[in-house]
């Protein structure tokens, strides 16, 4: 596939990037699966991982991709860095920069960092969460999960519930399921839902039951409290109660739908634990192991652009 210097976003993408993107990362999917996750196709390069924000499970996924494919990968401590002492983002590029590194994930409370970061350094960045802009990896390891499952990524139904007003990982969804031909539907409370929205193949709904109904797919997510100004939701017991997942709330969806969720979950809050640990049902785990694929492909597409 063609060379892509930066993965700032899904938007930018086109159905063919993207379909590209996803069969790389089936490849590798099946490699790690198989133990034989070692290549060299990074060997001699240099991957940093920038987080201002807290994360598991992407942090150690890019790690576990990085490694995977004989990079040598840096993982920078924030909270102890310049940054902490009050160094600018744009001095953090220049230093960076001067390290010569060839790849560099970011994360950041502010949307657009990875995007200025990327017109100031000669390294590849790939946007791992900017404020509540896009986190493109995690919609593209829903989309491979999705694909792998039902066997194709169009045509199909899919319920995004919950906190759409504060989520990048809907937004991102968004983007890529309406890009390649699904029915979205955003579920959840007025509060919780962007304005301007319902447009180009998303409907809103505000009721579990009519948003579920017929979906071929349920994705959940969480609460995003620490984004929150004042009370857009009465108490959590409230909002299980209205929009959290639960068997009774999952039967309006079609009886092969599928349950997933980009994590960390709170469970007893947007969903019960009878449904998220459903092994016939849940592919929560599995969009775990599908990112560890997907970055290992975004690293090597966009690495190809430095050759």
């Amino acid at each position: 596939m063609a060379p892509l210097k930066h993965l700032l976003g899904i938007e930018g993408l086109n159905p063919v990037a993207v379909t590209n993107l996803l069969d790389l990362a089936e490849s590798y999917a099946l490699l790690n699966r198989s133990g034989k996750t070692q290549r060299d196709l990074l060997r001699g390069r240099t991957l940093i991982n920038l987080f201002f924000e807290d994360s598991t499970r992407t942090r150690t996924s890019f790690e576990l991709a990085g490694r995977r494919l004989g990079a040598d990968v840096v993982n920078m401590a924030v909270a102890t860095s310049s940054v902490s002492k009050g160094e600018t983002l744009l001095d953090t590029a220049a230093t960076l920069n001067a390290m010569n590194c060839d790849l560099l994930v970011v994360r950041h409370n502010s949307s657009g960092a990875p995007a200025l970061l990327a017109q100031k350094v000669g390294a590849s960045v790939i946007n791992a969460g900017d404020g509540t802009h896009e986190h493109p990896t995690q919609a593209l390891l829903d989309a491979l999960t999705i694909r792998r499952n039902k066997g194709r990524l169009s045509g199909l139904t899919i319920a995004i519930c919950g906190d759409i007003a504060h989520s990048r990982v809907a937004r991102s969804n968004i983007l890529l399921l309406t890009m390649m031909n699904n029915f979205v539907r955003l579920v959840g409370p007025p509060t919780l839902m962007p304005g301007g929205i319902g447009v180009g193949g998303v409907e809103i709904f505000h009721d579990m039951a009519a948003g579920l109904q017929g979906a071929d797919i349920v994705m959940m997510l969480r609460l995003q409290k620490e984004r929150m100004s004042g009370g857009p939701v009465p108490s959590s017991r409230e909002f299980f109660a209205f929009y959290g997942l639960d068997r009774a709330k999952l039967a309006h969806a079609k009886p092969d739908a599928l349950i997933m969720h980009p994590g960390p979950m709170n469970r007893g809050v947007e969903i019960a634990s009878e449904v998220a640990d459903d092994p016939q049902r849940s592919r929560i785990k599995e969009q775990v192991e599908m990112g560890v694929a997907v970055r290992m492909a975004v690293l090597e597409t966009c690495a190809r652009s430095n050759y």
